[in-house]
């Protein structure tokens, strides 16, 4: 079988190695610790570019599938819950907010289901665009947690960058982008309903 065709093309594939990635991700996360923290950050960020990369390529060869239209926001929404649930114990992001967050993806997602049965596409807005890149550079800047020094310059000087401190300050931002999102879609679908 071609690889460009069929179920299992390769955007498929890239999106099923996507949620392969969450139980590696999970474990990497259950320990303290500078190096499985970088290795986590790794499969996230890796997990994050095959999201970019499968959706460029279902488009560039033209193999938008049914499937693959269901899997690639299921395996984003997945990966994000999974890393969101794992920095709870560990301390560095508050219950409440993950449980927000987690409570506008499953009304957003129930609403979507409810549109699309009744033939009605509501657009995402542009906000959502947003969100996402602000949480993925959020979570792996929570992830990796620690502080870091990096060489710097002829001098042979290091910069000292605290991990935590840039992930919770993109995770904020993410974070009004998420609840404004959630609140955007809603108005929509009870405008288009409303009708």
């Amino acid at each position: 079988m071609n690889v460009r065709t069929g179920l299992l093309n390769l955007p498929n594939i890239l999106t099923l190695c996507r949620i392969a990635a969450i139980p590696l991700l999970v474990v990497l996360m259950h320990f303290e610790g500078r190096t499985p923290a970088l290795w986590a950050a790794v499969v996230f960020s890796a997990a994050a570019m095959t999201d970019w990369i499968d959706g460029w390529l279902a488009r560039k060869w033209q193999v938008v599938t049914v499937l693959g239209k269901f899997l690639d926001p299921l395996a984003d929404k997945l990966i994000v819950m999974a890393a969101l649930i794992m920095l709870i114990p560990l301390g560095r992001i508050p219950a409440w907010a993950v449980f927000l967050i987690l409570a506008r993806e499953m009304i957003v997602t129930g609403l979507r289901s409810i549109a699309s049965a009744e033939g009605i596409v509501i657009a995402a807005s542009e906000l959502g665009k947003y969100k996402t890149i602000f949480q993925m550079v959020a979570l792996v800047g929570l992830i990796l947690h620690y502080d870091y020094y990096w060489f710097f310059g002829l001098r042979h000087e290091f910069l000292h960058a605290s991990m935590h401190t840039a992930g919770l300050f993109f995770f904020w931002i993410s974070f009004a982008l998420t609840m404004w999102s959630g609140i955007d879609y809603l108005a929509k679908f009870f405008r288009v309903f409303a009708r």
